[in-house]
């Protein structure tokens, strides 16, 4: 397989990261090279576009959202963290070399915040991990860090969209992808809140992310 330009490279592993599921070995086989990679991710932005559903369930449970350091909300419900680097491998998927797609997207100083009964937790500097398609971050409650890396939310992405790339602004863009709670975090939050209604599976939104293909 060949890559023939930056574009064709980034298509493949951030789509790859997308919809590629950790299927881990304990006697996985020595990892062969990698057929692409991009060692340093510049950017650009990871936006949710936040479910009605999850809104309304947060209303009713008089649960206020709101966002951590360079994250906004906009009024049309769309969350966006920018991408603050990272690294990707892709190996052939025809090897029995699991997961494929390997490295991590990160979003330093920025995150989620959920407000309720006097108490406040931050979801923050979210990782996302294409191996396991799983996205994790540092979890905080009344300013006191509860964990420095957990699991929070699950990408599904059986419902990407094909992948666009604008090669003028140097930008490819992934939607499609559905985030949806993770049951460890599920449980944190119905502790902290003291409710049961949060389950793991429950729809956040869908996923929209921009990644810079040119090198800064």
């Amino acid at each position: 397989m060949k890559l023939k330009t930056p574009f064709a490279l980034f298509a493949v592993l951030i789509a790859g990261a997308l919809v590629a599921v950790g299927c881990g070995d304990d006697d996985k086989p020595t990892a062969p090279e990698p057929l692409a990679q991009v060692d340093s991710l510049t950017g650009n932005m990871t936006q949710v576009i936040l479910d009605e559903g999850f809104l309304s369930a947060l209303t009713s449970l008089k649960v206020t959202p709101g966002t951590v350091g360079d994250a906004t909300i906009s009024k049309a419900g769309v969350a966006a963290f920018p991408i603050t680097g990272g690294n990707v491998k892709y190996f052939d998927p025809t090897n029995p070399y699991r997961p494929f797609v390997q490295g991590t997207i990160n979003h330093d100083g920025s995150g989620l915040s959920l407000e309720a009964g006097g108490k406040k937790v931050e979801l923050t500097d979210f990782v996302v991990d294409p191996g396991t398609s799983v996205l994790s971050g540092k979890v905080s409650v009344d300013g006191e860090v509860a964990a420095e890396s957990a699991e929070l939310f699950i990408l599904d992405g059986s419902t990407l969209e094909p992948i666009k790339v604008d090669e003028a602004a140097g930008t490819a863009v992934l939607r499609g992808t559905t985030v949806k709670l993770k049951g460890s975090a599920a449980d944190l939050l119905n502790e902290t809140f003291g409710i049961d209604d949060l389950a793991e599976g429950l729809v956040i939104g869908i996923a929209k992310i921009t990644i810079n293909t040119k090198s800064a």
